[in-house]
């Protein structure tokens, strides 16, 4: 009995810290290390914003059958949130938090980089809460659109 007990315990334990360490290891912390990937972030918004999309298009077909199948349903309209919640964490956890630098005093270029960089990422939070909030494939465009010239503004560093 005593060894069933250790023997659970164990594999527990590591189970924890497997996924604590998986945890860590696909989130970003914000901790400054150096080990950035801007073009992967760009490229996980981008899957992000497909995704949505995806999920959009097939809620409304689904909706639309004779009979529907809520239970489908349900489940991409939570895939759509899932990613529209990731994709929010991206933009501001990773580009506002991290990458995207409060300009120097009195630095009138800096600064109007720095707030153009910030309303490009401020419109994705807002495109991304509206993609949650619809099925509206205009939400979609307003993304990939923002997203095109964040991307540009940011590259132009």
């Amino acid at each position: 009995m005593k060894n069933k007990i250790g023997k659970r315990t164990v594999i527990i334990s590591f189970m924890a810290v497997v996924s604590i360490i998986a945890s860590i290891a696909y989130s970003h912390c914000q901790i400054p290390c150096g080990i950035y990937d801007d073009e992967g972030r760009f490229g996980e918004i981008a899957e992000h914003i497909t995704t949505i999309e995806k999920s959009m298009k097939l809620i409304t077909e689904l909706s639309a059958q004779d009979k529907p199948n809520m239970n489908q349903i349900v489940r991409w309209v939570n895939n759509k949130d899932h990613h529209a919640d990731e994709l929010s964490e991206i933009v501001t956890y990773y580009f506002m938090a991290q990458r995207v630098k409060l300009p120097a005093d009195g630095d009138a270029k800096a600064q109007n980089e720095y707030v153009k960089k910030l309303t490009l990422l401020h419109e994705m939070l807002v495109y991304s809460m509206q993609a949650k909030q619809t099925t509206d494939l205009a939400n979609v465009d307003k993304l990939r659109d923002s997203l095109k010239k964040f991307h540009q503004a940011y590259e132009a560093k």
